[in-house]
């Protein structure tokens, strides 16, 4: 495949993340050690149009400060481009809320925590299933991973596969077909990115009964979630 990857950018960050750390869709070409100019990326939460499904172009699908259950118009016209990315074999790799939209728009259903959001540096365990799975093989069957979301797949889609678990969200990673796969937690972030998050969010985070110092002081390097997505974009480039 010669096609540039596709980001679609689900939203923007606040601006203060956006200063130190430029945008959602950023973060993924400079995990990707790519430049701007080798990524194509698109914006439907500013009624950019999206391109045609295309099964030889790989597309990544951001987070998002947005809530897959608000069900804004240009969300649901993204989860309607998902299906159809889906049944055309495109390689599709949705992100925390593009995880979440994902599963959503193949029949499963999200819903917010019923207490605090899951944050922190945390670890990630892989199930027996993901021992064959083209992706995740011969990873460690634990490792840490950024995340931060109020919301969670509460009921994947009938014909997917849960392929990781956390302590708080049993549905860390999720694959739907051959060619598409999803992630809860950051593939993009780095540990500087997640503790700007942090503490943008510190008093509302101590409020929930967070051990925000904590969070803190266990942030350290998260290397495997790095390799997947990786992983995912060099099996279709």
């Amino acid at each position: 495949m010669s096609s540039k990857p596709l980001i679609i950018e689900t939203g923007t960050a606040p601006r203060a993340i956006r200063e130190r750390f430029l945008d959602l869709g950023d973060w993924f070409y400079l995990a990707l050690d790519k430049l701007a100019s080798d990524v194509e990326i698109v914006r439907p939460y500013l009624n950019e149009p999206l391109p045609e499904p295309d099964p030889t172009r790989v597309t990544l699908i951001t987070g998002s400060w947005a809530m897959v259950t608000d069900h804004e118009p240009w969300s649901e016209r993204t989860a309607d481009w998902i299906r159809k990315a889906v049944a055309c074999d495109a390689p599709l790799l949705g992100v925390c809320y593009g995880h979440q939209l994902m599963a959503y728009a193949l029949g499963g259903e999200v819903a917010y925590f019923p207490d605090r959001k899951e944050i922190g540096c945390l670890p990630v365990t892989l199930l027996k299933e993901a021992e064959s799975d083209p992706l995740l093989q011969g990873l460690p069957t634990q490792f840490e991973a950024y995340l931060t979301h109020a919301q969670r797949v509460t009921k994947v889609p009938a014909s997917a596969q849960v392929l990781a678990t956390s302590e708080r969200d049993g549905h860390q990673i999720i694959r739907y077909s051959p060619t598409a796969v999803s992630t809860q937690f950051h593939p993009e972030f780095t540990a500087a990115l997640l503790k700007a998050v942090i503490n943008l969010n510190y008093e509302k985070l101590v409020i929930e009964g967070q051990p925000v110092e904590q969070l803190i002081a266990d942030l350290k390097a998260a290397d495997v979630p790095r390799t997947i997505l990786h992983r995912f974009v060099h099996q279709y480039q």
